[in-house]
């Protein structure tokens, strides 16, 4: 069982808030910051970055406050019996979010449906908050040193969203290198140390995902679908494709409709 009491996002506060509760709450507290924060940790005042996660058990004792002109954070109180939230590896530190965006949607999401009533919002809220409890599951389980990752990593992320949601743009080197104000050479250094794949690569993967569904689901000609995918000479693509999937576009078409409906 699972009960919101209040929940909040973008909460903003100046550099001077100071969040002090010796005895804790009578429930769970999370919080996501988004400005560095200090937080007492086994007796000690220790800066964490931003984009961290942290949870309260009930009746824990609760200490952060602003490390700079202004504290931001979402926040949620509530109540839980479920595993999925007593289990989480890491409770009262912070840890590090590697994708602090997703998390941040779900609460907004929880938001929405805990302000405002709905005939399936109590179902709607329990399975957003096991999203979330899932994506924090595996932020916990990550390195222990993983606060020392890249400075760059959320761009970096959020650089590889949006080549996945539209690869069909003119993604290039030098292009991302300016979005991100790195230099060629050190972008594509740390895009594949963090991503285990270049960031020319990943384009490639990305259009030919968006390939495969256009002639899965579609029937536009594979120029056509060259063309959508951001690709200029349909040749280039018949190539690139074969050399990714191991079929040509025709055939990977012609499975595609021999397989059972």
């Amino acid at each position: 069982m699972n009960h919101i009491r209040y929940v909040e996002y973008n909460a903003r506060h100046d550099g001077s808030f100071v969040f002090d509760v010796p005895d804790g709450h009578d429930c769970w507290l999370l919080l996501i910051t988004h400005t560095p924060a200090f937080f007492r940790v086994d007796g000690s005042l220790r800066e964490y970055p931003a984009k961290s996660a942290v949870l309260f058990t009930p009746r824990s004792p609760i200490y952060y406050c602003a490390s700079g002109s202004r504290y931001e954070n979402d926040w949620m109180r509530f109540d839980s019996d479920e595993d999925f939230v007593s289990s989480l590896p890491v409770q009262g530190v912070p840890f590090p979010l590697p994708d602090a965006e997703y998390c941040h949607n779900l609460i907004q999401l929880l938001t929405w449906k805990n302000s405002f009533p709905g005939r399936n919002n109590e179902r709607v809220v329990e399975q957003l908050l096991q999203l979330l409890f899932s994506e924090l599951q595996e932020a916990s389980q990550s390195s222990a040193d993983s606060f020392s990752q890249s400075p760059h990593y959320h761009d970096l992320m959020n650089l590889r969203k949006a080549v996945y949601n539209s690869p069909q743009l003119p993604w290039n080197v030098s292009g991302m290198a300016q979005q991100l104000y790195l230099s060629e050479g050190y972008l594509q250094v740390i895009y594949k140390n963090t991503f285990g794949i270049s960031c020319m690569e990943d384009c490639i993967k990305a259009r030919i995902r968006l390939a495969e569904d256009q002639l899965q689901y579609t029937t536009k000609t594979i120029a056509s679908i060259s063309e959508f995918c951001g690709y200029h000479n349909v040749e280039h693509f018949c190539r690139q494709f074969k050399r990714s999937t191991g079929k040509s576009p025709r055939a990977f078409r012609e499975k595609g409709k021999s397989r059972p409906s």
